[in-house]
């Protein structure tokens, strides 16, 4: 009969098992396929691979319900299945291990980011966790395993979802880079210190890196907990070969490591992702092979220690628009769109152009259509250092890592962009059809990476020894179909620290003096796009194939009647002056887009304010042709 888990685990080091997702693929599983789906109608090959573990001396197995949780279900279509697939899973573990072995629920992250990074918040996390845990409670499990985390927030949510669902013994894994932290900046000092302070029972690391670096962070672990810690590496980073990724940790280099993870205080220790029965034989006999470690020495376990904030920078001090918005003065701005092609003649005579018109600044968009043009950031960095004009970039998430997020955002401050517009980027599909895209954050996540480097801290909450001083902007659609959902996420934006916002383009004013209203009570300063239209043909793409923009009839009409050409173009201002006018004493300014590059366009629609606009001949500065 089996000893309760953490008792044995005081007298010896317990082995786990090793990968069960790369033996699957070894056997013909592609990725594209649940894997915790073949507990169902596959069965026997998820027990082959169990039982190919016990026989290599491991005394624990853990369940193939790793991504069963009803985020990653729900890409399959099978998230009403995740009590079933939980079950299954807990039952198969428990057939193959007997009365003698323990069985590990396994507990993977949820697949999606939580709030602060992310549109999840830390209820639904726990509410998700628990919708799994408790089935593999159900099922019969000794233990529940939380593991490849790399959020400490989620880690907790799924501990705590554990805990609502039975008093089993929990672990907790933590998987990280090659410098020891998370991908979301944690060191191990410090998700550790939480971790023990949160009660995990055992504490650990695996996935995504090789023993080496697991040893490393597990010593550092060492330092700052009593609790029992568990190492389960992957055998090394993979190299591609034909296609495949191939580990190439052998096991007696495994098993090498297995002695030092245990110096180090490990009483858990096994593999993750490339690990195979002959690794857990070899992990097997070197344990085997030691005498029962010491104690460890007692630590003292302090609290968290603190990091060095600093308080961010006026908004006033942040740029000309951040004064110009502090000071309550009404921003004109004019949007200029990266090339196509390397050469950006025609943007700097442009906004030389837009500077003698007495423009305030331009706009600079993100991902504009899917032909080959030059970046938003480049551009940005170009008009500011070679025409001196102040630029507010549109910095979008899709397909950029926290990582590369951050390092993006401390070069563009670096080259002197202050004003940043935080957007989340276009969807798959819609930027080019049968694209993908990746997101690591939407543009709530990105707005609190913003607000920390604004206080001198990376996104894990590390000192940077320098604090950034970003505007930070945020999009506003007031003519949402869904508005409820618009204005929670708007409310969250502030909430993380935008400073000010922008609209989608504004036709409707009446719904824009809703939308004002409703938000009276987190508002921040609005400008408010205007898009003058050029055809009939124009207006009705906009009204009908463009998410956000919303045309109302008379206008349609309007520009119905004028149909194209010329007298076209003159109701489109004339359209967009009128607008104008009507947001003036609602908005702190407002963004024009020159259609096709018309800059003139836009300097006639911001005439109509009486700004002091002049006409640009007697400096020979013409609009670009």
């Amino acid at each position: 009969m089996r000893e309760p888990f953490l008792e044995r685990l005081e007298k010896r080091v317990l082995v786990a098992d090793g990968a069960m997702g790369t033996e699957l693929y070894a056997r013909g599983i592609p990725f594209t396929r649940s894997f915790e789906e073949l507990n169902l109608n596959l069965s026997q090959v998820v027990k082959d691979i169990q039982l190919s573990y016990i026989k290599a001396g491991a005394d624990l197995i853990e369940t193939n319900t790793f991504g069963a949780n009803r985020f990653r279900l729900d890409k399959f279509g099978l998230a009403a299945k995740v009590s079933e697939i939980n079950r299954a899973g807990a039952r198969l573990a428990r057939e193959v291990a007997g009365d003698d072995l323990y069985v590990a629920g396994s507990v993977g992250p949820l697949g999606v980011r939580l709030e602060p990074l992310g549109p999840t918040s830390i209820e639904e996390a726990r509410d998700a966790f628990r919708e799994q845990i408790a089935a593999l409670v159900e099922g019969g499990v000794d233990l529940i395993v939380i593991e490849t985390m790399i959020d400490p927030a989620e880690a907790h949510a799924a501990l705590l979802a554990a805990r609502d669902s039975g008093s089993l013994p929990v672990v907790v894994q933590m998987t990280v880079q090659e410098d020891g932290s998370t991908n979301t900046g944690s060191r191990p000092e410090d998700f550790t210190r939480e971790l023990d302070e949160w009660g995990a029972d055992v504490i650990g690391l695996n996935c995504s890196i090789g023993p080496a670096g697991v040893l490393e962070a597990l010593e550092r672990m060492a330092r700052v907990t009593n609790r029992k810690l568990s190492a389960q590496p992957n055998a090394g980073l993979p190299s591609t070969v034909q296609g495949r990724n191939i580990y190439l940790c052998s096991p007696e280099y495994m098993a090498g490591y297995t002695r030092r993870f245990i110096e180090a205080g490990a009483r858990l220790v096994g593999g993750c992702c490339g690990t195979t029965p002959a690794h857990i034989q070899a992990i097997k006999a070197a344990v085997r092979s030691l005498r029962p470690p010491a104690a460890r020495a007692s630590v003292a376990v302090g609290p968290e220690h603190a990091h060095a904030r600093l308080e961010p920078v006026p908004v006033a001090e942040r740029s000309r628009l951040g004064s110009r918005l502090k000071g309550g003065e009404f921003s004109l701005l004019v949007e200029i769109v990266p090339p196509k092609g390397p050469d950006v003649t025609r943007e700097l005579d442009g906004a030389a152009y837009l500077m003698h018109q007495q423009i305030d600044g331009v706009v600079v968009p993100d991902g504009v259509g899917t032909t080959a043009r030059l970046s938003a950031q480049t551009l940005a960095v170009l008009l500011h250092q070679k025409s001196g004009v102040e630029p507010l970039l549109f910095y979008s998430c899709r397909d950029r890592s926290l990582g590369r997020i951050q390092s993006d955002l401390l070069g563009a401050h670096a080259l002197g962009l202050r004003n940043i517009l935080a957007i989340t980027g276009e969807p798959p599909g819609f930027a080019q059809p049968g694209s993908s895209a990746i997101f690591d954050v939407d543009s709530i996540g990105l707005v609190n990476v913003l607000a920390n480097l604004n206080r001198g801290l990376d996104v894990g909450g590390n000192p940077l020894g320098a604090q950034t001083s970003f505007l930070v902007g945020v999009g506003a659609n007031p003519f949402a179909p869904e508005p409820t959902e618009q204005f929670r996420r708007f409310q969250y934006k502030v909430e993380a620290g935008a400073d000010f916002a922008l609209t989608q383009p504004v036709f409707d004013v009446r719904r824009l003096a809703e939308f004002l209203d409703r938000i009276r009570h987190f508002r921040i300063p609005v400008l408010a796009a205007i898009a003058p239209l050029t055809s009939f043909r124009h207006a009705e793409y906009l009204n009908n194939e463009v998410p956000g923009i919303a045309i109302p009839q008379t206008i349609l009409d309007r520009m119905r009647q004028a149909d194209t050409g010329d007298k076209a173009r003159a109701e489109g201002v004339k359209i967009a002056q009128e607008i104008l006018l009507e947001v003036r004493e609602l908005v702190q300014g407002a963004v024009i887009s020159a259609p096709l590059g018309r800059y003139a366009m836009a300097v006639e629609v911001a005439g109509v304010l009486e700004t002091g606009l002049k006409a640009a001949e007697p400096s020979g500065i013409h609009e670009p042709a």
